[in-house]
């Protein structure tokens, strides 16, 4: 289905950690192909659940190779952001319980955006969990239209830009960041680890699909501006630790590898400032494009 790809460094050039010389952001010049595919990887890797681990304070992923999945633990039960496609159900509660955690202590389901490989998985995940499932109020009717295997999609209650949601001590808040989709949502959090409060953002999407017009869209004419604001919105956010629905976006996969060196290279200020140029510059360029091509 999707392109092999490779997981690239996404790190900024200028006091970066060791792992950081990977990436050399400024002198590559993605395209929306291959940035796209670096981020949904193959149907394999979509699928093959990647070693559960600890990200930084209360905050584990239990996601794929390719779609990222996070547990935020607290003493009241767990956070899961991200159900995945319907069918990943299974390998993110096989890793749920690999690193010791019930997956019936899953109190709240939550997602990034209302795309199946992300959000499929939630009416399953609450059969099983009995948890509480909340998404974006944008997103609603395209979450409605997502019935795999005919079940309804529930919605236990419907979010608005900056609601929070709290449990057993840890506080997210929801940022509405559309265009990738209407509601696609970006989550920013407080994570504490040696004594220190780090700043957390776990990144929706920012990112243009192949296919995805942005100029003369009839369905959403907003597109474009939407997309601007994400940038603006994403750009204002502090973050010491980037995440985001595809571990690409944040070169988990390099991350893990030399996690436990201090310090915790998940802390990395440069690579979301490096990310967000690397897809900024994708949309302009795709924009710039479409633009031209309508005016002929």
């Amino acid at each position: 289905m999707y392109g092999r790809i490779a997981l690239i460094v996404l790190a900024g050039c200028l006091a970066a950690p060791a792992w950081a010389s990977v990436q050399e952001p400024t002198r590559r010049q993605w395209t929306l192909e291959a940035l796209f595919r670096r981020n949904v990887g193959t149907r394999e890797q979509q699928t093959t659940a990647f070693p559960p681990h600890k990200v930084i304070g209360n905050i584990w992923y239990i996601g794929t190779e390719s779609l990222a999945s996070f547990l935020i633990m607290t003493p009241d039960g767990h956070i899961l952001i991200n159900s995945s496609y319907e069918a990943n159900v299974p390998v993110l509660l096989a890793s749920v319980a690999k690193l010791g955690f019930k997956p019936g202590d899953i109190k709240i389901v939550l997602g990034s955006h209302a795309h199946g490989d992300h959000m499929e998985g939630d009416a399953e995940m609450k059969r099983l969990t009995n948890a509480q499932v909340m998404a974006m109020q944008e997103d609603v009717p395209a979450l409605e239209r997502m019935r795999p295997g005919g079940k309804p999609h529930p919605i236990d209650r419907v979010l608005r830009d900056g609601d929070t949601v709290t449990l057993g001590g840890t506080t997210l808040i929801a940022r509405l960041t559309p265009g990738h989709t209407k509601g696609n949502t970006t989550w920013t959090m407080k994570a504490v680890e040696g004594g220190r409060a780090y700043d957390v953002v776990i990144i929706g999407s920012a990112g243009v699909n192949p296919g995805f017009v942005l100029v003369g869209n009839k369905d959403n004419p907003q597109i474009a501006d939407e997309y601007k604001q994400t940038f603006r919105v994403l750009r204002s956010l502090p973050c010491d630790v980037p995440l985001a629905s595809h571990p690409a976006m944040y070169n988990m996969a390099e991350k893990y590898r030399i996690f436990g060196t201090n310090p915790n290279p998940f802390i990395d200020q440069a690579g979301y400032k490096a990310e967000l140029d690397i897809v900024e510059q994708v949309f302009f360029q795709t924009l710039e494009a479409q633009q031209k091509a309508a005016t002929k």
